[in-house]
């Protein structure tokens, strides 16, 4: 099967995981700027990888406008975020991205990345500078926006290696 696996990544992390992800598939890798829906048509299976932005999967519109043109090809989104991956933030992610025609021909992966502030565009961190602000207002956090507020200073990578498992397995069957 002949596989190509696409990202747009602004810190890394889903640069990470799609390299280990074509490396495992032995797949074609490119950045989301250097490939045209003609080029993905040229595949049987595509993986599309891009992080999170205000639960937005960054760059997923290559793939959800494109939908009539890879009928039949096995497609694969995965989004990366700094949060835990638990089934709250799968559905949250999923239902904001996604409508329940696309569900029907795309498979749809959270792998947990990182967060690091100095890495952002100045426009997003002017962003994260406001979701910061109201965190630091709140007299009362949860573990995980604690935990958020502490990687504005020092970044953290919660990429694993073992996070792609089930995605290649989706890939790999017949």
């Amino acid at each position: 099967m002949r596989t190509i696996v696409v990202y747009k990544s602004k810190t890394g992390f889903v640069r990470k995981y799609a390299e280990w992800i074509a490396y495992e598939l032995g797949a074609d890798l490119f950045d989301a700027s250097e490939v045209s829906a003609a080029k993905l048509a040229e595949y049987d299976a595509i993986v599309y990888g891009g992080g999170l932005y205000a639960v937005g999967i960054n760059g997923v519109g290559l793939i959800k406008k494109n939908l009539g043109l890879l009928a039949g090809k096995k497609i694969v989104v995965f989004g990366t975020g700094a949060s835990t991956a638990t089934d709250k933030v799968y559905a949250e992610v999923r239902d904001k991205n996604f409508t329940a025609d696309e569900l029907k021909v795309i498979r749809y992966f959270y792998l947990r990345g990182g967060f690091d502030f100095t890495r952002l565009p100045w426009y997003l961190k002017g962003v994260m500078n406001l979701m910061k602000w109201g965190l630091q207002r709140k007299k009362e956090r949860t573990a995980e926006e604690q935990g958020m507020l502490d990687a504005f200073d020092a970044p953290v990578d919660f990429t694993d290696k073992e996070n792609i498992r089930e995605l290649v397995a989706y890939i790999r069957a017949k």
